[in-house]
């Protein structure tokens, strides 16, 4: 369904043609497929793609993850703290691959001609999700009216323009979409004719979703799909799919679910895994086998069309803090500004959620005595907002709660039961 129809100028490659383009063009895949035979070998004997050599190959000076020059298409920043920007690449065919079929997973999502979408999500500052929804909504078949308001905008504005042009489908972060749901709730006023609202970016939690149900009555609420500027094209939901639930974008791509810690790829359901993302429509930045950062399980056999998965939250490459990307390694640099100083050995990141808003809590190890740690809280925390000011700013905005330092024991770090491995990042926001 998603190679075919109504997408003339789709191009999605056999798996051999991307991995011989990256082997010879790109000096990292070369490296990493050395041990590789030329023929014969299946997509689960290729290396995963290890994310730190990944983005320290793609750098802009001296690149040597690309295939070829970048001449066309689009550029995009991807995470990374300030001082370590990550930028991902599409040509002009690929970027309209990419929203070609996205926009074919907003049709099969109940998108229909007529209806009139309110675009609030964040652009400028090489910022993908506006562009891409824009994009996306434009290529789809489904021929809705887009409104390009953005996520900047003001929430006063925002329900302005919704009123004023009678808008029925809102689209953006559930950050800025609850921001409008605590606005209704505060002020008198008409109620909004939104009977469909479209989020991506991070999760929508059950206490978020009663709320917006509570002010604005009937309203439909579905992930607008699963995509990352890194990974491209993840997942789709169409109106079958339940909470948290997408299905694998047709031929495209290749989703592979995989043992956390043997590397297994996970073929039945009911079996929890590390999604990894190789896509079919990318050479110029080729993505094989690549940590998009998830957890997910199957939900339907094998042979189903168009797979069903559903998400578990984030996986160990970094936490997803409201509509914010913490990485590990980030992390690991800014708390080695005072390892030593204050005898800290390890640390876990855990995602919690408390009134409809996620927050960090930095669970650290040292070896000093604890009644000595906790002034050292507001300097760690402080070092944080100064090196992600995303985070702060966030913080400010009232889009999530502030970051917890705690100060913990050794024998208090949470472990896999089965194989005594640290979890360095838990996400306890599902519970």
């Amino acid at each position: 369904m998603f190679a075919k129809e109504g997408a003339t100028l789709l191009k999605i490659s056999s798996l051999d043609h991307v991995v011989g383009t990256a082997r010879r063009n790109s000096p990292f895949y070369a490296q990493l497929y050395k041990d590789v035979p030329e023929t014969g070998w299946n997509l689960e004997q290729l290396p995963v793609v290890d994310q730190k050599d990944f983005w320290n190959a793609n750098s802009s000076a001296n690149n040597r993850l690309l295939t070829g020059r970048m001449s066309d298409g689009i550029v995009f920043k991807s995470g990374g703290t300030t001082g370590n920007p990550k930028f991902s690449v599409f040509t002009t065919e690929e970027w309209r691959s990419f929203t070609e079929l996205f926009g074919q997973g907003l049709a099969a999502n109940g998108l229909q001609k007529g209806e009139r979408v309110a675009n609030i999500f964040y652009a400028g500052e090489l910022y993908a999700s506006f562009l891409f929804i824009t994009f996306s909504i434009y290529h789809s078949p489904a021929g809705a009216l887009q409104f390009p308001i953005a996520g900047a905008t003001s929430i006063e504005e925002i329900v302005h323009f919704i009123r004023d042009y009678n808008i029925d489908v809102l689209a953006g972060v559930p950050t800025s979409i609850l921001g409008i749901g605590e606005y209704l709730a505060s002020h008198e006023g008409p109620l909004l004719a939104v009977r469909k609202i479209l989020f991506g970016g991070e999760s929508m939690y059950p206490d978020q979703r009663a709320f917006l149900q509570r002010v604005i009555p009937g309203v439909r609420i579905a992930s607008i799909g699963y995509a990352s500027v890194d990974a491209g094209l993840l997942g789709f939901a169409d109106e079958g799919c339940g909470h948290e639930e997408h299905r694998v974008f047709g031929e495209a791509i290749i989703l592979e679910i995989v043992d956390e810690d043997t590397g297994e790829v996970i073929r039945g359901t009911g079996r929890p895994g590390r999604v990894l993302i190789t896509s079919l429509t990318r050479l110029l930045m080729p993505i094989i086998r690549y940590p998009a950062g998830d957890r997910a399980m199957w939900i339907e056999p094998e042979a189903s069309v168009n797979r069903k998965f559903v998400l578990l939250g984030r996986s160990d490459e970094a936490a997803r803090v409201g509509p914010m990307t913490l990485y590990v390694k980030d992390i690991r640099e800014i708390l080695g500004l005072f390892w030593e100083k204050l005898g800290i050995v390890n640390f876990q990141m855990c995602i919690e959620h408390r009134e409809k808003k996620d927050f960090l809590v930095l669970r650290i190890v040292s070896s000093l005595k604890q009644g000595t740690l906790q002034s050292f809280n507001a300097d760690i925390v402080s070092e944080i907002y100064c090196q992600r000011p995303m985070c702060r700013e966030l913080l400010e905005g009232g889009k999530i709660n502030p970051i917890v330092i705690e100060w913990i024991d050794e024998k208090d770090l949470i472990i896999n039961p089965r194989t005594g491995k640290l979890r360095v990042v838990i996400d306890n926001r599902m519970k």
